[in-house]
């Protein structure tokens, strides 16, 4: 209790979102950000951003990460993380057809000219522009799922370092060694534990991968099964001492919607059986769709996402094996619970044909193993 009471004081929160949706469930929309600002709207130190192989900020408020985490009421049932293709091609309100990962810097940009106007520079600017630019992507994401959001989080660059060190490493695995000069990536094949800017360069490397982006979202999730397996099986929530580092990594590196009541969630999430934790992707067409005006996109069917949604959330709908695992559309392969409970990586691809990775080898741990 001292530790949370501790550690939620100095958290940064923004107005985001809608109001709570009594489902029999908690969304969260958890969304990994270029952005070289830290929460509080404060450049990240170049000596920062060079240890992170962070490079210059052309990417800036773009979202490389997003995934609608889904928490059931019930902690005996499972909780599921499904992946968005940071290149789905998606409606933006009120803006058309873009690339899902440009909503939040969208937003940002048609709000700031309007903030500098009322006086707003520095952080404070920086904050505000961001709070405008969450609001548009968690409106776009409501609309291509149906789901209402309840709840949100945004880390940045260093902010994910940060809170990989807390934890003390996650455990992940690949099939064989990979090195990657735009992300630094440079790994051995098998079982290792990442953590600082080694954990950034393992979920963000996309060149040299057969699939780029696709293949980088199986690579996001075979992280989180890992950080899954870290947190509720190697008992951290439950350890004050763990728990107080980890809140500390969070000040100031990441953005929770307003009046969301972290310490409750975390003491919930705590009592959740980890062999339920799955990790899915929404129904996707061909991974090299021309767009015409922003390069190649992943081709996405609203109504297709909408119904995966549906079934995914749908009272008695089953948390393991079965859910959208219908060879016969563009959705992924489901992951089956794991002997570890970490579940595994989903398999999106760019056409309606399984391929032939969609059921990874697991370390002793339960760790899926990836490209």
């Amino acid at each position: 209790g001292w530790a949370m009471v501790g550690g939620t004081s100095g958290l940064t929160t923004a107005d985001v979102t809608g109001p709570h949706v009594a489902d029999g469930a908690t969304d969260i929309l958890l969304v990994g950000s270029d952005s070289r600002v830290d929460a509080r709207g404060n450049p990240l130190p170049r000596e920062v951003l060079d240890a992170l192989d962070a490079g210059d900020a052309d990417g800036q408020d773009n979202t490389d990460t997003l995934m609608l985490v889904r928490i059931p009421d019930d902690p005996d049932l499972g909780a599921s993380a499904v992946s968005i293709p940071r290149d789905s091609w998606v409606d933006v309100p009120g803006l058309g057809k873009h690339k899902i990962n440009s909503a939040l810097a969208r937003g940002a940009a048609i709000a700031r000219p309007d903030l500098i106007r009322r006086g707003l520079s520095g952080p404070d600017l920086e904050r505000e522009a961001n709070a405008a630019g969450s609001r548009l992507l968690v409106r776009t994401v409501e609309e291509l799922t149906g789901v209402s959001i309840d709840h949100y989080a945004q880390v940045n660059l260093a902010g994910f370092a940060e809170i990989t060190r807390a934890l003390g490493g996650v455990p992940v695995c690949l099939r064989a060694p990979v090195r990657d000069s735009y992300s630094g990536a440079d790994f051995a094949a098998g079982p290792q534990t990442v953590q600082g800017a080694r954990a950034l360069q393992f979920v963000r490397q996309r060149h040299g991968l057969p699939e780029g982006d696709l293949d980088r979202v199986r690579r996001q999730q075979a992280f989180l099964a890992g950080l899954t397996h870290r947190l509720l099986s190697a008992g951290t929530l439950t350890d004050p001492t763990a728990v107080a580092d980890l809140m500390q990594a969070v000040n100031g590196a990441v953005v929770l919607d307003q009046g969301w009541d972290l310490t409750s969630m975390l003491a919930h999430a705590a009592q959740l059986r980890g062999d339920r934790v799955t990790f899915r992707t929404i129904p996707t067409g061909r991974a090299d769709y021309r767009t015409g005006s922003e390069g190649v996109a992943v081709k996405v069917d609203p109504g297709q996402v909408t119904a995966f949604f549906a079934g995914l959330t749908s009272p008695g709908a089953p948390a393991g094996p079965g859910d959208g695992d219908d060879a016969d559309t563009a959705a992924p392969a489901t992951p089956a619970p794991t002997e570890s409970g970490t579940g595994r990586a989903a398999a999106p691809r760019g056409d309606p044909t399984p391929a032939a990775d969609t059921q990874p080898e697991l370390t002793a741990d339960g760790v899926p193993c990836v490209d």
